[in-house]
């Protein structure tokens, strides 16, 4: 039963961050928030510069598009195969992303005039730090869940 909630909880970061990679990829402008940190409106910007903002939301939309699948690929095969080692790298993997991407978004919200969604973010990474605490793979998975 630990290792269901634990997988659900990657589950869903997985399917946001698939979810978010697809809004960032498909994008032809930059988000709200943006536009509120630069106090510029898309039309306003270069040439040159909406290019290089589209350029740097296809990047991060692809790091989200990755640790989604990576997330779904792990779940399937070594997670529910009852793996130690995947039952480690999920959450950290979510940890090693969602941890500079909260940073940024803080730094965003506090250094423009944006507010910028570091709460999914956190969220995420409680739900890394969640799941691990309740599937701890640090204990012997000789009794049942």
């Amino acid at each position: 039963m630990r290792s269901l909630i634990a997988g659900v909880l990657y589950a869903l970061v997985s399917l946001i961050s698939l979810g978010l990679g697809s809004i960032y990829v498909f994008s032809d402008s930059f988000m709200p928030y943006h536009g509120q940190a630069l106090q510029l409106q898309w039309s306003e910007l270069d040439g040159s510069l909406q290019v290089l903002i589209l350029a740097l939301m296809d990047v991060a939309g692809a790091g989200w598009i990755t640790l989604g699948l990576v997330i779904i690929v792990l779940l399937i095969g070594p997670f529910r195969s009852q793996q130690r080692w995947a039952r480690f790298l999920i959450p950290g993997a979510i940890v090693v992303f969602y941890g500079p991407t909260l940073m940024a978004t803080l730094n965003v919200t506090n250094l423009t005039p944006a507010t910028a969604p570091w709460y999914g973010n956190a969220l995420a990474i409680f739900a890394a730090i969640a799941g691990l605490a309740v599937d701890a793979p640090w204990i012997s998975r000789d009794r049942q869940d």
